[in-house]
């Protein structure tokens, strides 16, 4: 059983990843450009518009307005890269983590009562 922080490393953040790239091109920035704001290799970005990462889950659309939100506010630059980690964890903790794990098929009684740390806790990334 992977540990709860392990399937939002894994899961979660690729799948906020490829969705915030994919806003960041459809707003007309080039992968070369959103490589550097989101401080990720230009390969990274095409494998996330391409699907090959952060795939693995698929996400609701709240959070898919969020992150909408989040790039055009990159592409007008009411928002900046210093406010990526931040925003990015806003996002995670309205990730339900109900519907994550039954996307992957894990009942969430495997993971032990006395698990707090990353999803399903205040610190959701």
């Amino acid at each position: 059983m992977k540990p709860p922080c392990e399937i939002v490393v894994w899961y979660v953040i690729p799948a906020i990843r490829s969705e915030l790239a994919k806003e960041l091109l459809n707003s007309g920035m080039r992968q070369k450009d959103v490589s550097e704001l989101m401080d990720i290799t230009q390969p990274a970005v095409s494998q996330y518009i391409t699907d090959k990462r952060g795939s693995g889950i698929k996400l609701d659309d709240n959070v898919k307005m969020m992150i909408h939100d989040f790039a055009y506010e990159l592409s007008i630059g009411k928002a900046t890269k210093a406010d990526l980690i931040s925003r990015t964890c806003e996002i995670c903790k309205n990730i339900e983590t109900a519907d994550v794990l039954s996307q992957l098929g894990i009942d969430k009684s495997e993971l032990g009562d006395d698990c707090q740390s990353c999803m399903g806790s205040e610190l959701n990334c």
